[in-house]
C-alpha cells in the first residue's frame, strides 16, 4: 500500500521534489498566496490537472497561475486502460525515476469496482510492462466522489480515504501499515454537495472544499478523532454551482483551485486564500485556455511529504 512505499520514497524526497520541476509537474510557492491580491504573483504557483480520455489513455498538463493563467502541453500516456477506463479516480502520486521515466500509483472507480492502479513509464511517457490493478472491493457504483489524504512528516504517516455516496453520505477509511481499510466514521447530510477538492490536511484533520447544486461554497472539516464530526462553514453562499469538478494543490497558506464545467467544457483558476469562512479571499485567475471534454478528472501529486496543504 501506499503507506508502506512511502517510508521508501522519503530518503529520496529532496531529489524527486528537484526533479518533479523538470517532469512538468510544476511547483508550490508561498509567494503565489501571499500576494493574492495582486494582479501577478511574484512566483507562479502551479496545479498538474490529469485527465482519463474515453481510448484509456492518462494525460497531464501543468497549470501555472500568472494572469491570464497559462496551460503547458499535455504528455499522454496511451493504453493504460481499456477503451472507456475510469469514471472516478483519486489524486495520482508520480515518482521519477533515477534516470528518465517514472512510476504512477492511484486509485480509479472501474465499473463497480476500486483499484489499485500502478504503471511505469519511459521517458516520453509512454508505458513500460504492463499496467497493474488490484481490487480492494465492489458497490463502488453508488459513490461519485473519492479522494485520499495521505499525511507524512518525519515521525508520522497515516492515510485517509474519503468517499461521498449517492445519498449525501461521506465515508472514511483509515488505511493500517499492511494495507487494509478501516471504516473510521459516517457522516450524513451531504446530499447537495456537487464535487469536492481537499484543501488541508494535518495529523489532526482534514478539510474539503465543496461547491452544491444551489451554488454555495463551503469548507467540510474532518478531525481524525472518532467519532468523525464535520464542521461545516460557508464561504461563499451563490455562483459556484457551475462545477462539477474541483481540483486543488498547495499554494502557501491558502490553495490553486480548478473549478471545470463539464457542460459547457470550461475550466476556470482561482487563488483561495486561507480559509476563513466567508473571509476568506478568493480571486479568479480566468478561464483556461483550451476545451475540457467530459473526461475523469484528477490531480498529479507529489510523493506525501511534498505534497503539503495549508488551505484551512
Amino acid at each position: 500500500m501506499i503507506r508502506s512505499e512511502q517510508r521508501r520514497l522519503r530518503g529520496v524526497s529532496a531529489v524527486v521534489g528537484l526533479t518533479l520541476l523538470t517532469a512538468g509537474l510544476g511547483t508550490t510557492s508561498a509567494a503565489g498566496a501571499a500576494t493574492e491580491g495582486s494582479a501577478t504573483p511574484a512566483a507562479a504557483c502551479s496545479l498538474s490537472l490529469g485527465s482519463g480520455g474515453a481510448l484509456g489513455e492518462h494525460n497531464r498538463q501543468e497549470i501555472r497561475a500568472t494572469v491570464p493563467p497559462s496551460v503547458t502541453p499535455t504528455w499522454t500516456t496511451e493504453h493504460v486502460y481499456t477503451a472507456g477506463g475510469p469514471w472516478m479516480s483519486s489524486r495520482f502520486q508520480y515518482e521519477p525515476g533515477p534516470a528518465s521515466g517514472g512510476h504512477a500509483d492511484g486509485w480509479v472507480a472501474v465499473g463497480d469496482g476500486m483499484y489499485r492502479s500502478q504503471y511505469d513509464t519511459d521517458q516520453n511517457q509512454q508505458l513500460v510492462g504492463r499496467p497493474v490493478y488490484r481490487r480492494i472491493g465492489g458497490g463502488w457504483g453508488m459513490f461519485r466522489a473519492f479522494e485520499e489524504s495521505q499525511y507524512v512528516d518525519d515521525s508520522f504517516d497515516r492515510t485517509n480515504e474519503y468517499a461521498l455516496r449517492n445519498d449525501g453520505t461521506l465515508f472514511r477509511w483509515t488505511v493500517d501499515a499492511k494495507g487494509a481499510w478501516h471504516k473510521t466514521g459516517t457522516a450524513a447530510g451531504f446530499s447537495a454537495v456537487k464535487a469536492m477538492a481537499l484543501i488541508s490536511k494535518t495529523r489532526t484533520y482534514d478539510t474539503f472544499l465543496a461547491n452544491t447544486h444551489g451554488g454555495a461554497l463551503y469548507t467540510i472539516h474532518l478531525p481524525t478523532k472518532l467519532p468523525m464530526k464535520p464542521v461545516v462553514k460557508v464561504v461563499r453562499r451563490s455562483t459556484w454551482q457551475g462545477f462539477d469538478t474541483l481540483l486543488a494543490q498547495g499554494c502557501g497558506k491558502g490553495v490553486l483551485l480548478v473549478g471545470i464545467n463539464r457542460d459547457s467544457q470550461v475550466a476556470y483558476l482561482y487563488a483561495v486564500g486561507h480559509a476563513n469562512g466567508t473571509a476568506t479571499p478568493i480571486q479568479n485567475r480566468g478561464k483556461l485556455p483550451g476545451t475540457f471534454n467530459p473526461s475523469t478528472y484528477f490531480r498529479w501529486g507529489y510523493v506525501s511529504d511534498l505534497d503539503q496543504f495549508n488551505g484551512e
